[in-house]
Order: C-alpha cells, then sequence, then structure tokens
C-alpha cells in the first residue's frame, strides 16, 4: 500500500531530484540563504533541519552521513564548526521561508530560504 508516503516530484526523476536537493542544501549551507523557487524552498526546508540536528551531535557517524549528501566536504567542515553549535541550545527551527511574489518571465511564486541567526 501508498499510504502516506507521497512527497514533491517537482517534475523529475528521482536521480535528478536527489541531486536538486544535494546542491541546494550545500548552496545554503555555503551561503546561508538561498533564492528559489516556493515548491524547491518548501521541499528543501525539512531536509536542511534534519541534516542541522544530525551535525549537531558531531560524532564520526553524523560527519559521514552529512559527507556523504553534501557536495563539498568544506561545506560539511563549515556546517560541523559554525552553524551546527550556534544551535545548540534551539530545539529545531533552524530555518526560515520568506515569500518574494512572482518571476517576471514565468509567474512562477519565488521565496528565499534561509537560515535563521
Amino acid at each position: 500500500m501508498r499510504h502516506r508516503v507521497a512527497k514533491k516530484k517537482l517534475g523529475r526523476s528521482l536521480g535528478h531530484r536527489r541531486a536538486l536537493y544535494r546542491s541546494l542544501l550545500t548552496a545554503l549551507f555555503r551561503h546561508k540563504r538561498i533564492e528559489t523557487t516556493l515548491a524547491k524552498a518548501k521541499a528543501v526546508q525539512p531536509l536542511a533541519e534534519k541534516l542541522i540536528t544530525i551535525a549537531r551531535r558531531g560524532d564520526l557517524h553524523s560527519r559521514r552521513l552529512i559527507a556523504a549528501y553534501l557536495w563539498d566536504k568544506k561545506v560539511a567542515t563549515e556546517l560541523f564548526r559554525e552553524i551546527a553549535p550556534k544551535y545548540k541550545d534551539r530545539p529545531g527551527g533552524y530555518t526560515r521561508i520568506l515569500k518574494l511574489g512572482f518571476r517576471q518571465g514565468d509567474g512562477a511564486e519565488m521565496a528565499i530560504l534561509e537560515l535563521v541567526e
């Protein structure tokens, strides 16, 4: 049965979608904020929250999980050294989505996904 397994597919195949999520997450942790469509931001936000929660542990296993998911090893190191310690005492809610309006070219709703400071 397929009950409760619906996900955002974003009109892409599984491999393309995973690559998109990895690149968006790498850019988010590198630049602390990204501008993308609202649908992509809503799809990536739970993954970003989970990765920060994993990084808060700081052990070897969590480092390997993060390094396997992000494209850039420097960004993974930055996640452990700079980003995760900021959220040590915060029980979730590490990111926020700000709506920007509609894109001129195709009318897609745009948003900023950023880390909460």
